[in-house]
């Protein structure tokens, strides 16, 4: 773990030889697999010892197909025929891609995809797996799953296993040997979860701590004299007596209709994938949507959809694109998607260009959007010298620009780490306090907990709730229904024997309490 730049990608590009063979540069020191010098191979002789899943599954397939995909090692290594196919068929059994074998990849869920990944490595069977961020991309089940899956291949192929990754809290969720915290290039911390979790490096390094542990301290208890941290199931809670009592959430009327959707459909060919979509939008929400984001489509105009919209009332169903884009505007996940020129200043004027606003007044939109963004001293900047979260704030700020009423985000954290997550998030606050409505798309649980007043859960193109996030995640029907998980807080409140819904909004409350 540590924070975004920190060095643990680098270090991870060492073992596997993407550096010294890709990525030149001055090397000191010694690095030893096997006891022989890894900067002494090639990537295809690490290849045999370190079996890499990236980040982005999309861009690791090489086949046409699932088979083709595990087959291609083996194609490499020219392994016989039937061997061949007798080792895809046990990898694709072992981690149930067998339904999946003659589906394209990139047609998969993102689960499926990272099975498919991790079956395309093991089959190798290298004595070391190194996983960057696997569950970056993922539903809070899926990537649940995931580390279920990892831990049992570690188990059964006994190999040594690496994991870099954001989201401490989730790969918690099986038991680790060790934890190594990276910060400015050096190794801060070499220890067990347990004691790494006793000391205050976590915070003072961007890294998120558990949930359970921040609702614990919020209850008095004594975090330092605890001897077990890493396993909830494990911490003596006998001491804590929860006062706290459940104070009826009350959702707010919506009132002035910005949005409005009735009756909204849409399918790929004879797919339905949204299914009679009623939804209505008031003016500075901060809603969270949980599910697919077909539906961000659909408010953007990207796709043709049945049924009205209706802006303060007025028709826009047959808006252009463009004219959407001034009403709603629409943040993708990868701020590498969206960018297309190369200075910081020409890509947040590009859509003023484009409209034929004069240069005046463009540049006088553009500066103010930038001091906005905290981007105004970069503003004569080439984008390739920022950081993934200053790129985030250009394509906020190329948005920002055109001052839709509407910003909506497609996983504005994925990928973060706290320091960074901590920003962009306390900055959507700002803009919804300058009266922007802000519609989230999101996986994270302790983002829509903590940053939204409305839950809009989704599940096979019905909309399946509309509540207080609180709500939402104390419903373990719907929990279970939408592929969600439940927080730490739901499983300490069961530990304690209180009612899950108080102990959220008790450390609700106590959160907002301490960022007054």
């Amino acid at each position: 773990v540590g924070p975004s730049g920190c060095g643990k990608s680098t270090l991870g590009q060492c073992l596997n030889g993407i550096i010294p063979n890709i990525y030149h540069g001055e090397m000191t020191g010694s690095l030893l697999i096997q006891g022989k010098s890894v900067f002494d191979r090639s990537v295809y002789e690490l290849s045999n010892l370190v079996s890499t899943v990236l980040q982005d599954t999309d861009g690791q397939f090489i086949g046409l197909s699932v088979a083709e995909d595990l087959a291609f090692a083996l194609e490499n290594d020219m392994v016989d025929l039937p061997t061949m196919r007798d080792r895809v068929h046990l990898w694709a059994e072992k981690l149930e891609l067998l339904s999946l074998l003659h589906q394209r990849p990139q047609d998969l869920s993102g689960g499926q995809k990272q099975r498919v990944s991790l079956a395309g490595v093991l089959i190798d069977e290298s004595p070391i797996l190194l996983f960057d961020e696997p569950l970056a991309n993922l539903d809070p089940k899926s990537g649940q799953d995931t580390i279920e899956l990892i831990d049992q291949i570690h188990a059964e192929a006994g190999t040594t296993t690496i994991i870099i990754e954001h989201r401490l809290e989730d790969v918690l969720y099986r038991a680790i040997d060790r934890i190594v915290l990276i910060n400015d290039g050096r190794i801060l911390f070499n220890g067990s979860p347990d004691d790494l979790l006793h000391t205050d490096l976590l915070a003072a390094n961007g890294i998120r701590e558990p949930l359970y542990l921040t609702t614990l301290r919020q209850l008095g208890f004594h975090v330092k004299d605890a001897t077990q941290l890493a396993t909830l199931d494990q911490i003596d809670v006998s001491s804590i007596q929860f006062l706290g009592e459940l104070v009826p959430i009350q959702q707010p009327q919506v009132q002035d209709y910005l949005l409005e959707l009735k009756n909204v459909q849409f399918a790929y060919g004879e797919k339905k994938v949204l299914k009679d979509i009623h939804l209505a939008i008031s003016r500075g929400e901060k809603i969270a949507i949980v599910g697919k984001s077909t539906l961000a489509k659909a408010l953007c105009q990207f796709i043709e959809t049945e049924g009205s919209y209706t802006w303060q009332g007025q028709n826009i169903k047959n808006d252009s694109i463009k004219e959407r884009a001034e009403r709603i505007g629409y943040v993708l996940q990868n701020p590498n998607q969206m960018i297309s020129t190369t200075m910081i200043f020409d890509e947040v004027a590009l859509g003023l260009k484009l409209r034929g606003v004069a240069e005046e007044e463009i540049k006088k939109r553009v500066l103010t959007v930038l001091k906005t963004c905290g981007l105004y001293e970069f503003r004569h900047w080439p984008i390739s010298a920022l950081s993934f979260g200053q790129k985030k704030r250009v394509t906020i700020a190329s948005i920002l620009v055109l001052n839709p009423e509407i910003i909506l985000l497609d996983e504005p954290t994925a990928g973060q780490d706290q320091h960074n997550y901590t920003e962009i998030m306390n900055f959507l606050d700002e803009l919804n306090q300058k009266g922007h409505t802000i519609v989230m798309i999101t996986h994270d649980m302790q983002l829509m907990l903590d940053y939204s007043e409305r839950a809009i859960v989704m599940l096979d193109g019905h909309i399946l709730a509309d509540k207080a996030p609180a709500e939402v995640l104390t419903d373990k029907k719907l929990i279970q229904a939408a592929n969600l998980k439940e927080t730490s807080i739901f499983s300490l409140a069961e530990k304690l024997e209180v009612d899950p819904l108080a102990l959220t909004e008790f450390y609700m409350r106590e959160r907002e309490k301490s960022h007054a």
